[in-house]
């Protein structure tokens, strides 16, 4: 069994959370903590992220069932980061029975922008996939800006948000571009739209790699979902706006 790791905090009802593209638990470990003061909270490594073990082949199911296998409760609230909210909804579409609610942050179900939903341009990734051929962390550096991009606090996030990322090695490139595979080919809008879980949405109104339109839109044709607009928030509100969050997330559980 591939080996996941974990880290725990607090006790009560459980919130497991699962990161985004190239970081780690560590990244969220002071909102974690935090957060910890109203439930029990599990963050997971993404397999070859962090300190979990890679697989192969690095698919979307393969990811999720691996993450389920390690997570030692049956039955959890389940959030998601970017990549993470991507592996969240399929683990939710598969597993539903080990999932009292799910909350997508800063995520969506179709992460590419199509003729008919909102996303971030195809070539944004491909420009990401191009570029781990020459200098991976020069690559992820450019990652972490787009994250902050026009926020009054970036230089300073980007700062934490490098930290967080150096506190382990970098993904291998192969793992890396796999990420970037399952952002580009994964369709979740039909689970989105016709499952019957308690399900959130939570968006920053300046998010640069998630349109705020993509969680509008999705309240619009399935009005189930519950949607929280961060003001003045972009793609990691969790280091922005943790209060905030806390005061959302935390009735959730």
């Amino acid at each position: 069994m591939t080996q996941i790791h974990t880290e725990t905090y607090g006790q009560g009802p459980v919130l497991v959370m699962i990161h985004g593209w190239a970081m780690h638990s560590g990244v969220w470990r002071e909102f974690a903590r935090r957060l910890a003061g109203h439930c029990q909270v599990i963050c997971v490594d993404l397999p070859g992220h962090g300190r979990s073990e890679a697989i192969a082949p690095y698919t979307l199911r393969q990811v999720s069932d691996a993450l389920l296998k390690a997570i030692p409760v049956p039955k959890f609230t389940l959030l998601g980061w970017s990549l993470g909210a991507t592996v969240a909804m399929d683990m939710a579409d598969r597993y539903p029975e080990r999932v009292k609610r799910l909350i997508v942050l800063a995520g969506n179900p179709h992460f590419v922008d199509k003729q008919d939903w909102p996303g971030v341009k195809a070539d944004v990734l491909d420009g990401f996939a191009e570029l781990l051929k020459g200098d991976v962390q020069q690559t992820l550096v450019r990652f972490l800006a787009l994250q902050v991009n026009g926020l009054s606090h970036g230089k300073q996030l980007l700062q934490t948000l490098k930290l967080a990322m150096q506190e382990c090695p970098p993904p291998r490139s192969e793992v890396l571009l796999a990420g970037l595979r399952i952002l580009k080919t994964s369709d979740m809008r039909e689970f989105m739209l016709s499952n019957r879980l308690p399900v959130s949405m939570i968006v920053g109104d300046k998010d640069m790699l998630i349109p705020p339109a993509s969680g509008l839109l999705l309240r619009r044709l399935n009005p189930g979902i519950d949607l929280h607009l961060l003001e003045s928030a972009g793609h990691a509100p969790f280091l922005s706006h943790a209060e905030q969050l806390i005061s959302v997330i935390g009735p959730m559980v």
